[in-house]
């Protein structure tokens, strides 16, 4: 997995069950998680691959010095170990967390 983020196609609004669905087929344990407007996170990384994908607000992620911008659909594919920081917008953050699942 590398750092990617992935800007919502034209084309409607994202579906949070068709969004969480594919997050599970994509090999990831799924919860949906809500950020008020302006909540931070300090300087962290966790030790599994995430996949994030937004489906109401706005959210900054601070990587490598620069700032990826995710709005309502956009996903983000965050490697275990990437130190990152995030900000909620404005309207604060809904958005779905996926966490790899151990390999066997």
């Amino acid at each position: 997995m590398r750092l990617e983020r992935i800007p919502w196609p034209a084309g409607g609004p994202p579906v949070e069950p068709v969004l969480h669905d594919t997050l599970e087929r994509d090999g990831f344990d799924v919860f949906r998680w809500s950020d008020p407007p302006g909540a931070t996170y300090s300087a962290h990384h966790h030790d599994h691959d995430e996949s994030l994908w937004v489906i109401a607000g706005d959210i900054t992620f601070g990587v490598d010095g620069g700032d990826l911008c995710l709005a309502t659909g956009d996903r983000l594919m965050l490697p275990a170990g990437t130190v990152h920081t995030a900000r909620a917008g404005p309207d604060g953050a809904t958005y779905l967390i996926g966490q790899r699942r151990d390999r066997e």
